[in-house]
This record gives structure tokens, sequence and C-alpha cells, in this order.
């Protein structure tokens, strides 16, 4: 695997972000193109946004109006991705994540934030690299393997990351 860029925009001001998440996203990302044995150097955009932002972009480019956790934008088909000329790097896509759902689901699911951005930016790369779960089945049983596989491999397993009140 080659150098992995990961260009993290805070577009958002409803909520803090914790010290740690941005490094926490780029292990992530580093993390899931070393389990798919990605080759070459590679490029990819993560935003931080609010639920209206991410409502508009869901009704926008998914017919969606609804605020979504994370919303993936792959530039590659098939596994080909254009190159970025003036680094050689290969461009996977971008990553939206709304804060303020990751803190709500965060607190539903009874795990830390940590957990649910780690999940989210793993879920996501997964979409850049061309996984889809939308249509259930083996497709989303196998996506769900590699996401947890992954997450594991960071230490947010789900029995160590969950709050203990």
């Amino acid at each position: 695997m080659g150098k992995v860029k990961v260009q993290i925009t805070n577009r958002q001001r409803d909520v803090k972000i914790p010290s740690g998440i941005r490094l926490l996203i780029r292990r992530c990302c580093n993390a899931v193109l070393q389990a798919e044995g990605f080759e070459g150097d590679a490029e990819i955009s993560v935003s931080f946004l609010n639920n209206q932002q991410i409502r508009e972009l869901n009704r926008e480019h998914r017919g969606k109006d609804i605020e979504t956790d994370v919303l993936s934008f792959p530039l590659g088909v098939d596994g080909h991705y254009d190159k970025n000329p003036d680094t050689g790097a290969y461009t996977l896509g971008d990553i939206v994540i709304s804060v303020e759902k990751a803190v709500d689901q965060a607190e539903l699911y009874g795990h830390t934030l940590q957990r649910e951005i780690g999940f989210l930016s793993v879920h996501s790369m997964l979409h850049l690299l061309g996984y889809d779960h939308e249509k259930g089945g083996l497709q989303a049983a196998l996506m769900r393997e590699k996401e947890e596989a992954v997450l594991e491999s960071l230490g947010l397993t789900r029995d160590v990351t969950y709050v203990v009140e």
C-alpha cells in the first residue's frame, strides 16, 4: 500500500469535534485500504456536516429528503480510479459525515462517539471501493463482515466501545 492522504474539513459549527477524531478517521481509511490490498497512493476527502447540510445533499443526490449519518461519493468505477496529475495518487472520492447524527446514534446504540465515527468512516470507505449494501443479501453481509473486521483491527470492537453506566 502506498501513501494515503485524507483531507478533512469541518463544514459545520453545531458540534465540537473531539480531539483524536481526525486521526481516527485517517487510521480507518488506511486500515480499509490495507485490508482490501489496495495498491498505490490514494486521496480521500472527508467533510463534517450538520443534519441540515447532509439532508440537502441526500435530497440532491439520492432523492431522499431526510438527514442521514453519512454519504459516500465514489469517484471510481469497477476498481478504476482517476489519478491526481499533481500527486499521482488515485482519487477515491468524498465522504460526508453528519456529526450531529453521529452523536445521536452513539447515544442511541450505547457506544462511544469514536466507535460511531470509526464505523461511519469504514463503512464509507468500503462504498468508495465499490461495496454496496443497498440491495441486501450476500453483498450486505459481506460488507458488514468487512466493517467489523477493520474496526476490530483498530480496537473498536463492539464489546469494548460501549459506554457502561
